[in-house]
């Protein structure tokens, strides 16, 4: 989830395996807004989709679904496509490593705040 603070915007980028076509595509809602009419169009090599104050853009590719969506009324469009486009997969390079063995964070317990 991106979140622009000027604005109050948020991009989500999600990723499921699966596929879209033009009979599924209506039958999927938009951004998780389950219960929401979906209308679907497709836009080049994606699926431009709308439906409950949301729309995003969704490219099937290698059994995968990517989803790029944000509201309606403060996302364009045209962010969308873009973000859409520009994601990739990171480069073992860009990923985080894991935490050794046994160093893994220990749960916090309200009770071992200390009093003010």
């Amino acid at each position: 989830m991106y979140w622009a603070k000027e604005t109050n915007a948020q991009i989500q980028l999600s990723v499921e395996r699966g596929t879209m076509t033009a009979r599924s595509c209506p039958k999927q809602p938009v951004g998780g807004m389950a219960g929401e009419r979906t209308v679907c169009e497709r836009d080049g090599d994606a699926w431009y989709r709308a439906g409950g104050g949301r729309h995003e853009y969704a490219l099937v590719e290698k059994g995968h679904v990517l989803k790029v969506s944000g509201d309606s009324t403060k996302v364009t469009r045209a962010v969308l496509l873009c973000a859409l486009h520009s994601a990739h997969r990171p480069s073992v390079s860009r990923l985080a490593p894991p935490l050794p063995r046994g160093s893994a964070p220990s749960p916090h317990h309200p009770e071992d705040d200390p009093q003010a």
